[in-house]
């Protein structure tokens, strides 16, 4: 069982999983045993508060047992759990969501945007993304509805990096993608938050008025220093359609680069999806579905639009299900060969509305089946509080 302990409890033959609270940023070079105490000190003079156990491992031996039987493990996120490979990620997001903010009060100022801390930010997201894509797009799912105009940005920022990673664009590239899709809201701090955060359906004139950010946002870019090309391009596009429908600027079908449909296809995806004081997303499934309308539609790009459903899965990392078993489930893993019939890890009883020791399962070998995508909220739970249990449960 993984739990989290205090650095003062914490002893030769414990088996160290990762690093939960500290003062400085030392990271673990990879999961393993406690071999002697000189290995508690450094963590000690590091600042390290509490650490990821697990009981499980612990070995009660000597020292010189502990080193010949002690297991090391990658300290690459990708061969971790995913759910403890979110701790960091989150880290990750929390900082990306300052940054942002510096942002939004730097434009409502008039000031020139500090480009230093988001290339900074967006390089540690694309670093994470191509060590574990699944543990960013986990944490994208644990919103707060009363931080979306943030966590937005942020959110479409991630979803741009992990969606040109699998389209195996150039990592250069999607560098300027990312930092052009972490700043395309920006024009948003400069609407009124009367019309940004009205709950009903906005009249003609409040719409031209939330439409303006789009140029706002290009304004603002502009003046930045030493901001590229491509990153203006991106922000630029992502409110245009290939019908011609969008704006600020009407453009249509080839006009509109590969880059710009890609960053169109995210925004739509993370309004869906995300939670906001007035309501509450969509499942991703239901998100699916309309990205793939507006496609026939001839409004997004359709063969972008599969890839991009492709790219998440049909059932993405982090997404909750509800099984035919009346159990809830976290997805885990994707199964490419099977695409409905992913890993996930079952934590709660449906039917008696109650949290349960936790099962992993993998659907592709196992007569339970998903009946459905689900969010938290359609059962009164707090995803935070999912991910905290499933920590706990190892």
């Amino acid at each position: 069982m993984i739990i989290e302990i205090d650095i003062s409890e914490l002893i030769i033959g414990h088996f160290v999983v990762d690093i939960v609270k500290q003062q400085g940023s030392f990271n673990l070079t990879s999961a393993g045993h406690i071999k002697n105490k000189n290995i508690i000190q450094n963590l000690l003079s590091k600042g390290v508060e509490t650490l990821l156990i697990d009981t499980s491992k612990t070995i009660v031996a000597g020292i010189d047992t502990i080193e010949e039987t002690s297991t090391k493990v990658s300290s690459d996120d990708g061969n971790r759990p995913i759910i403890l490979s979110v701790t960091k990620a989150k880290k990750l997001f929390n900082e990306a969501k300052n940054i942002q903010k510096k942002v939004f009060e730097d434009a409502l100022l008039g000031k020139e945007l500090n480009l230093t801390p988001v290339i900074d930010v967006t390089n540690k997201t694309i670093e994470t993304i191509f060590k574990n894509p699944d543990a960013l797009a986990c944490v994208i799912n644990i919103r707060q509805k009363n931080e979306y105009l943030l966590e937005h940005s942020v959110s479409v920022s991630v979803l741009m990096t992990i969606f040109a990673r699998f389209l195996n664009i150039d990592k250069q590239i999607i560098q300027l993608l990312s930092v052009g899709a972490f700043l395309h809201d920006v024009g948003k701090i400069m609407i009124p938050d009367k019309i940004l955060n009205k709950p009903g359906k906005l009249t003609e004139g409040e719409f031209e008025v939330m439409k303006s950010h789009a140029t706002h946002s290009v304004d603002i870019i502009k003046r930045t220093p030493d901001v590229a090309e491509l990153s203006l391009e991106v922000a630029a596009l992502h409110h245009e359609k290939l019908d011609g429908s969008g704006y600020p600027l009407q453009i249509k079908g080839e006009n509109i680069t590969k880059y710009g449909r890609m960053i169109s296809i995210c925004d739509i995806f993370d309004a869906l999806t995300a939670n906001r004081c007035y309501k509450d997303g969509y499942s991703h499934i239901k998100a699916f579905s309309i990205l793939r309308r507006l496609a026939q539609q001839d409004q997004l790009d359709i063969s972008l639009v599969d890839q991009f459903i492709k790219c998440m899965g049909v059932y993405p990392v982090g997404s909750l299900v509800e099984l035919n078993s009346n159990k809830l489930a976290i997805v885990e893993r994707k199964n490419q060969d099977s695409p409905t019939k992913p890993k996930v890890r079952s934590f709660y009883d449906a039917e008696k509305n109650h949290y349960e020791m936790t099962k992993n399962i993998d659907l592709s070998s196992d007569e339970d089946f998903i009946v459905k995508g689900v969010r938290a909220d359609d059962f009164d739970l707090d995803m935070n509080k999912i991910i905290e249990f499933l920590l706990m449960e190892g």
